[in-house]
This record gives C-alpha cells, structure tokens and sequence, in this order.
C-alpha cells in the first residue's frame, strides 16, 4: 500500500529547545540547528530528525503513569551489546543531565529507562549482535 506521507520529524516541547537539542546532539550526535528562538532541529546521524519546540509552560511527562500526563512517548537509543557499555553510556547521560527513572531488572528487560532535562523519557537499550 503507497503511503499517504513521508516521515518528517519527532518534536519534543521544552522550556529550552537550545539546552534540550544540545543534550540530544551529545547523546545521539548531529549539530542542532536552530531555525528561531523557538525551534530547533537535530538531525541524527542514519536517524530521525528531531524538533524542539519552545513551550514556556511544559509539564514534564511523568513516567510511567498511563493517565493523560503519563509517559506520552519515549525514544530508545541503541547504547551497545555490553553491560559495560550500556554502564559507559548511562554515566555519560547521567553527566550531561539525565535522571534515572527505572534501572530496574535491566537483565530481563535489556533497557533502562531515564528523563532528559526536561523530563521526557528516553532508554539506553542493550542490543545482541548476531
């Protein structure tokens, strides 16, 4: 079936869409790209672009209700095939602003949950090669 339309973006609402880009860049790479005061792109390396969008009055999402403020939507990083390097990663996004939310059971699960600085959820995915 032909689609209707081409994926563009995900935007994500933020108090600081420079900071939040900033924070992405680091995690993700790319340069943000700041097209106003209010709007701010990152194009990730063979990934999604992402918008960042000024919203003055944000709420961050608060995970994991499932209520109307619930998690809203999340991003998974694939953050590598070791729990060394899976520990790696979280002491880097811990460094450039994260909070834990869920660390719990990684074994079974093979992810760990955590919010950006400005509250949304994101995970550090442990990936198996072969």
């Amino acid at each position: 079936m032909a689609s209707i339309a081409r994926f563009r973006n995900i935007v994500l609402d933020c108090r600081d869409p420079h900071a939040l880009a900033a924070f992405y860049a680091a995690v993700a790479g790319g340069t943000p790209q700041a097209e106003s005061d209010d709007w701010v792109v990152l194009q990730i390396p063979d990934g999604p672009r992402l918008g960042f969008q000024l919203a003055p009055d944000h709420t961050p999402p608060e995970w994991p209700r499932a209520d109307h403020n619930g998690q809203q939507l999340h991003i998974d990083f694939d953050a590598g095939s070791t729990w060394a390097e899976i520990d790696a990663a979280h002491e880097r996004v811990l460094a450039l602003g994260a909070r834990p939310l869920d660390l719990e059971d990684r074994e079974k699960k093979d992810f760990q949950v955590y919010a950006d600085p400005a509250g949304h959820p994101f995970c550090l995915c442990r990936i198996e090669h072969g």
